[in-house]
């Protein structure tokens, strides 16, 4: 069986979609790749969409999605950023928390850090899974 890593931050439109598609695109369908959000966004970052199109990585047809407990209990890994007390709690879990700077209202300048960050981070989470 394959490993199943969720990515949660508040509005699922910037730092968990872009780790979701690094990880999509990096792992080769090694790992099952969810993301989902405490207070889900009604689309994804343009800025973050551009920022990962730099990449190569295509993420805009993704869409916020809601955290649900069902998915937290379904995930390997669960990798939190910046959700907080938000996220649900199962012991037992690999949890993960990532301190990253959170992409809206900032322009690709200012994303394109972020972004690599999350992809450093999302290299060493595949190695440590695969």
């Amino acid at each position: 069986m394959k490993p199943s890593v969720l990515f949660v931050c508040i509005h699922n439109a910037g730092r968990s979609q872009m780790a979701a598609g690094f990880l999509r695109h990096l792992a080769g369908g090694r790992i099952e790749v969810l993301s989902a959000g405490s207070a889900p966004a009604r689309e994804i970052n343009p800025v973050a969409v551009a920022a990962m199109a730099e990449e190569g990585i295509d993420i805009v047809g993704e869409q916020p999605k809601l955290l649900t407990e069902s998915a937290v209990q379904g995930a390997d890994v669960v990798v939190t950023m910046g959700c907080g007390d938000e996220c649900p709690y199962f012991p037992g879990k690999r949890y993960e928390d990532w301190v990253l700077d959170d992409p809206a209202g900032k322009g690709i300048d200012a994303v394109r850090p972020i972004r690599d960050e999350i992809r450093l981070r999302v290299e060493a989470l595949i190695a440590s899974l695969v």
